[in-house]
């Protein structure tokens, strides 16, 4: 996803707007920029790869300015290279763009047939082009030029534009991306999102759905998708304003992988009376009494918290669930209940499938709910109810303390919903917060595995595919642990309920694949061993992940085994996350990948 910034300031305005940038890295970008109205006239420099690139055109070839945008692009049409970088350009304006315009094609042709010469190939480059076209042929103002043409352009996306002979003038617009406005003294700012704002100020405005802005150093003008001005409120943001480092570790990963104790722990203190022993669920939370259906949806890792999930509802609450990922949610014609609800999960909250997905719920009368990382994001300023994470900013691609934040969560959210329907009784809730409350020391225990992991993940390393399987909650850890190797390591890695082996995957087992058998000792832990019996009679090289007593019973002749630490059964997935996240990371970084940066991948995608 593309990371956005732009400054009107009282100094040179490049330097802050690579500061910027820096706190969107985690966004996920191939290439950057950054453009400046320097003695009235447009000039910019851009560069391919990390950020670091730029710094050095910068260094080499420094930008002046006191007003200037930047970018940092994840490629959708196009390469990745300098040409096709952000910011684009004519000799009257400059644009930067997040999203995907959908009739660019279209509006390029009609373009070219009036002579306009366009240098990249990105859909992006309408924008200025189009924009510089009215501004010449219709003598519009800036402000009407980029009015007209974003209302020509179909899609998903935000922009924001400065113009040649126009020092003290931004102008952006969004539509399904985010924008937010940041006011300084005598300044104006303007981010992707707070945290990128986070060095300048801390009050910030967010654009709503439709909106386009006329902004100075010390004026917000606000236009709603007719035009009509309006106010939108100013925001003290509570977005950290110390950039995020690695605290030692070699990657994002690395960190966040071991900063789960602590914030499973702070994600527990928001649902849990430790003393009573009881889940308190936020005020205004579903009526789950009520609710005769809850559908639950999301992308990528999150929908695989979602599914083990859906046992939890199933089990603890007897609450029919419907599941299924966003991008198929959204389109779908799905018969709605009356008294239904939708619970849709995301980190960052601006997943545009999702965030479609929540609008077609919303617009069928359900009645709609959030997990999210982030409380001021689009996803959770749409919904009725918010259910709070506080895993903290996720820098890493691959999402890891998220991931688990979201499962105790999601865990609260159907212990809660089951004392409201009456099926658990008090002690049984009780059971399970302790269970609950086990879970940072249990994952710190589970980290103490890393050495074991790596020399595991070495072998791991040097084959060309992988399986892994489970049953029950660890049939979603199949599928979590599958996506999170292949995304990182690009081994191909694909997840099976331990039943479907026989299905047809069992004819590729051979001793030089490795299958990872997710099995706690819970009521399927017999079943799954006999899936990993079957596997080695294949020669397969099972790698048994289980505690310690399951390990004693079955573990004798598997190729290699993890111990996990032993935990309440249902609520396993969250510790066993551990060691699948290790195990994927160690196998990385064996290979030499940027498991930071891997190759296609962004970190929250807001394109469709």
């Amino acid at each position: 996803m593309c990371g956005i910034i732009g400054v009107l300031g009282s100094g040179e305005a490049a330097p802050r707007i690579m500061a910027g940038l820096k706190r969107l890295e985690y966004r996920g970008y191939d290439s950057a920029g950054v453009a400046t109205v320097t003695d009235g006239r447009l000039d910019r420099r851009r560069a391919s790869g990390k950020l670091g690139n730029l710094d050095a055109v910068l260094a080499a070839d420094p930008l002046p300015g006191e007003a200037g945008i930047g970018h940092t692009r994840w490629a959708t049409h196009g390469v990745p290279n300098e040409t096709n970088a952000h910011p684009h350009a004519t000799h009257r304006c400059a644009v930067v763009h997040n999203g995907i315009i959908e009739n660019f094609a279209e509006l390029r042709r009609e373009l070219e047939d009036k002579g306009v010469v366009f240098e990249s190939e990105t859909d992006a480059e309408v924008c200025p082009q189009l924009i510089t076209y009215y501004l010449e042929t219709e003598n519009m103002t800036p402000a009407e030029a980029f009015k007209k043409a974003i209302c020509r352009m179909r899609g998903a996306f935000a922009f924001a534009a400065i113009f040649s002979g126009e020092d003290d003038l931004m102008i952006c617009g969004r539509k399904g991306s985010p924008l937010a406005i940041g006011r300084g003294d005598g300044e104006m700012f303007l981010g992707s999102d707070a945290y990128a704002l986070a060095p300048f100020t801390n009050r910030v405005t967010y654009l709503e759905e439709g909106d386009w802005a006329v902004l100075t150093r010390d004026t917000i003008d606000v236009r709603d998708e007719t035009g009509t001005k309006v106010q939108r409120p100013e925001k003290i943001s509570a977005a950290s304003q110390g950039l995020v480092d690695k605290d030692g570790h070699r990657h994002f990963m690395a960190k966040e992988i071991h900063e789960q104790p602590e914030v499973i722990a702070h994600t527990i203190s928001r649902y849990v009376d430790p003393v009573a022993k009881t889940v308190r669920l936020p005020n205004g939370s579903f009526d789950f009494a009520k609710l005769d259906r809850l559908t639950i949806s999301a992308c990528g890792t999150a929908y695989y918290a979602g599914l083990v999930s859906k046992y939890w509802f199933e089990k603890w609450a007897r609450l029919p669930i419907e599941i299924d990922v966003a991008s198929e949610l959204r389109y779908r014609d799905v018969p709605w209940t009356k008294n239904g609800g939708a619970l849709f999960i995301s980190q960052s909250g601006e997943t545009a499938d999702t965030l479609a997905a929540l609008r077609e719920a919303r617009a069928n009368g359900q009645q709609i709910a959030t997990v999210v990382n982030v409380p001021e994001s689009s996803i959770a300023r749409e919904a009725d109810i918010i259910f709070p994470m506080a895993a903290g900013p996720e820098i890493g691609v691959a999402s890891t303390k998220a991931f688990t934040c979201q499962l105790v969560s999601l865990a609260c959210i159907a212990i809660g919903a089951g004392r409201a329907r009456g099926v658990l009784s008090v002690d049984e809730e009780r059971d399970l917060v302790s269970g609950l409350l086990e879970l940072p020391r249990l994952v710190t225990e589970a980290l103490k595995q890393s050495d074991h992991i790596e020399t595991i993940a070495r072998e791991i390393a040097k084959a060309t595919g992988i399986f892994y399987i489970g049953r029950g909650v660890s049939y979603p850890m199949a599928l979590e642990g599958a996506l999170k190797l292949k995304e990182i390591s690009y081994i191909h890695a694909e997840g099976y309920a331990s039943g479907e082996l026989k299905h047809g995957p069992i004819a590729l087992i051979d001793e030089n694949l490795p299958i990872a058998v997710i099995a706690p000792l819970d009521s399927h832990f017999e079943k799954t061993v006999s899936n990993m019996q079957e596997v080695m009679a294949r020669d397969g090289k099972a790698l048994l992940i289980s505690c310690k007593d399951g390990i004693a019973e079955a573990g004798a002749k598997a190729w290699a085994t993890i111990e996990a630490p032993k935990t309440h059964p249902m609520l396993s997935p969250i510790v066993y996350a551990v060691p699948i996240q290790l195990l994927a990371y160690f196998t990385a970084t064996t290979k030499g990948t940027d498991v930071d940066q891997p190759r296609n991948l962004a970190k929250s995608v807001t394109v469709e």
